[in-house]
């Protein structure tokens, strides 16, 4: 794409969250070179169905609660679930691996992997060797759920020892990305959601690389979240015993940055590094 080229049409990021998130500014067009613009192209103009807003789809308006159903309906504890969107979203949002759970010739499977959350879908990434793909390319049902710690609850018993944590459980039917625009569009995403920035630095994926990856989509129509947080929750008689109770809390951080050894000197580390946080 020329630099100030008018593109035919902006792609604007799909309900749920802005824009920003995906660093889906018009500055991507502006900076963008000659070998970038098959990247622009797939991540911002027509042709990607992926992150391009129809006028249909912009007059469309979403539920915010999701449908209760008998998979997604909590049997134990169930004031700590939710079929709210938004925080099914933010759990999705912030986490970095989920878990496929599928059954392939008779056999169950759970399989950890990268994932992305664009609008109301998902997408999974995968290897072309994987069973998870040979599986799920002709449409099974899967159930994939996410997970993060949010620390230990210390009881005065040993059974009410607990967690404190936030998880999603989405059931559906997944679909392989085979469309290359995309699937593209997908990678980048999938970029994005681990490290917002870094993809407008690094060398794009080859023809060879995007045959040797996989894409699933899956669409979040079916899904739960369950959070605990909070206090242990003793028996009232062993509140009188003399032991320490409470929250260890737990997050995940990062430390500074390690240099790869082959990284000449005068590489800096980018700001978006630097500044990294997975809660912003």
């Amino acid at each position: 794409m020329r630099r100030g080229a008018e593109p035919r049409r902006i792609c604007l990021c799909v309900v749920g969250k802005p824009a920003l998130e995906y660093q889906l500014q018009l500055g991507f067009f502006a900076e963008a070179g000659p070998d970038e613009s098959r990247y622009a192209n797939t991540c911002f103009l027509a042709g990607s169905s992926l992150l391009t807003y129809s006028q249909s789809q912009h007059k469309k308006t979403f539920m915010n609660q999701l449908p209760q159903t008998s998979r997604t309906t909590l049997k134990r504890l169930p004031r700590r679930g939710s079929h709210d969107r938004e925080t099914v979203n933010r759990i999705l949002d912030e986490g970095f691996i989920c878990h496929v759970g599928f059954v392939f010739e008779g056999q169950p499977f759970v399989i950890p992997t990268g994932y992305a959350r664009v609008g109301e879908k998902l997408f999974i990434h995968g290897s072309q060797a994987s069973r998870m793909l040979r599986a799920l390319k002709d449409g099974i049902d899967v159930c994939v759920t996410v997970t993060l710690f949010d620390g230990l609850v210390l009881a005065r018993s040993a059974f009410h020892h607990s967690m404190n944590y936030r998880s999603v459980v989405i059931f559906g039917n997944a679909r392989l990305v085979d469309n290359p625009d995309e699937k593209l569009a997908a990678l980048y995403a999938l970029s994005e959601h681990m490290i917002p920035g870094r993809w407008k630095q690094v060398r794009g994926p080859n023809e060879v690389e995007l045959q040797q990856t996989t894409v699933l989509e899956l669409a979040i129509d079916e899904a739960s979240a369950k959070i605990r947080t909070g206090p242990p929750l003793d028996d009232e008689e062993d509140y009188a015993l003399n032991v320490w109770a409470g929250v260890l809390p737990a997050q995940l951080t990062t430390c500074d940055p390690i240099p790869d050894p082959r990284l000449p000197a005068n590489i800096e580390v980018p700001d978006y590094v630097i500044a990294y946080d997975r809660k912003k």
